[in-house]
């Protein structure tokens, strides 16, 4: 599939851990109120896999992610142009990637923790998808 995408996407563990999206399966990926994140939303495509990025208190990233529908309009924000896709979990990794040892690596430079630190949803190349991967001693299933 050499058309998949690669995405960063970003919760606070208080509000959504990527825990409760293995317990439930499957979330819609609703709240972003940043035009940017929203265009990227937009972009994203049923397959395109995303980096689960928990903010906050332990600043890594814990998990991998599936888009599983296109976007559509957000349900929580009726009458206003945001955008929102369904998500489903792929794994967790064996050893969640900290913002401090991403930072810390000269070929992680463009990744957009260290490129784009306040953009919730972004894309990620997909040499850094595998880096990430790599760090988080973690292959996919």
């Amino acid at each position: 599939m050499s058309d998949r995408q690669y995405w960063l996407i970003k919760s606070e563990p208080t509000v959504y851990p990527f825990a409760q999206l293995q317990n439930e399966g499957k979330t819609s990926w609703t709240g972003v109120r940043n035009f940017e994140a929203r265009n990227n939303l937009r972009k994203m495509e049923p397959g395109d896999l995303a980096l689960y990025y928990q903010t906050g208190e332990g600043k890594e990233i814990v998990g991998v992610a599936r888009v599983v529908s296109a976007a559509t309009a957000d349900p929580t924000a009726p009458k206003e142009d945001w955008a929102s896709v369904d998500l489903e979990p792929v794994t967790a990794l064996k050893a969640p990637v900290s913002l401090s040892k991403i930072k810390s690596m000269p070929e992680l430079a463009e990744f957009p923790l260290v490129t784009r630190s306040r953009l919730s949803v972004s894309p990620v190349r997909p040499k850094d998808f595998r880096r990430i991967l790599a760090l988080g001693k973690t292959s996919l299933p």
